[in-house]
């Protein structure tokens, strides 16, 4: 589990970047989209499919980076409103959708059991 301070935002670009720069090309695209890379925020970029997800972080001491390809499925964005080039999000929201969770799935209802007469173990609300 990566766990993120508090002062660190999490900003996601919408628009697919190409995933085979590193470091520094990824620090360009955090550039065009208006932001300083080295601002000790962490910055998010999916490529055109959605399956590989890099985020790039500089602590003040070296730039790190992380990538994960998911084998199965593709990477979802929580709803955008609006024409942004990014997104900022929380940390526990980065970690679900690092996780694959998808926000764009229906919820799940709750089920409700039917009643039963306790002393005889009969549905009240079948009909026969």
């Amino acid at each position: 589990m990566l766990s993120l301070p508090p002062t660190v935002r999490v900003f996601v670009a919408v628009e697919p970047v190409d995933m085979r720069g590193s470091f520094d090309a990824l620090a360009g695209a955090v550039r065009r989209l208006g932001l300083d890379p080295v601002d000790g925020h962490l910055y998010l970029f999916l490529n055109r499919r959605r399956r590989l997800a890099k985020a790039l972080w500089f602590d003040g001491s070296g730039w790190c980076l992380l990538a994960k390809r998911l084998e199965n499925g593709s990477f979802q964005l929580p709803p955008i409103t609006g024409e942004t080039a990014q997104v900022q999000i929380d940390g526990t929201t980065f970690a679900a959708l690092l996780a694959g969770i998808d926000f764009t799935a229906a919820r799940r209802g709750w089920y409700r059991r039917p009643r039963t007469n306790a002393s005889t173990g009969i549905d009240s609300t079948r009909r026969l």
